[in-house]
């Protein structure tokens, strides 16, 4: 068993690890409950498995996934896919961005001479 010190150590460089794709999920627009939900239960995660590595064969597939996974799918696939209250397809289905407007960027006419 590691001492009290290195425990502490170990639990505060995971929690600046885990920073990293929190602040992904942050900027796919989740919630701060969502955030704090996912990086409270990835950091349970490493440090039971940094202190006690019996059960590597099973946490280390589960660690790579949640923790790789806010990287490797778009930002607005990955609010997409865990958005609520909206069908599949239909008005709405492919984000909260509203479509954009056709803009009329062609200069109006000027005539400079008599007709």
């Amino acid at each position: 068993m590691l001492p009290a010190p290195a425990l502490l150590a170990v639990g505060l460089v995971l929690a600046l690890i885990i920073l990293l794709p929190a602040r992904r999920l942050q900027l796919a627009g989740f919630s701060g409950r969502a955030i704090g939900l996912y990086a409270v239960c990835l950091w349970g995660l490493a440090f039971f498995l940094a202190v006690r590595p019996f059960a590597a064969r099973f946490l280390i597939p589960i660690l790579l996934v949640a923790y790789l996974a806010p990287f490797v799918v778009a930002l607005g696939r990955l609010s997409g896919i865990v958005s609520r209250g909206r069908g599949r397809g239909g008005p709405g289905a492919t984000g909260d961005r509203p479509k954009p407007q056709i803009k009329n960027v062609t200069p109006p006419d000027q005539r400079t001479g008599p007709e």
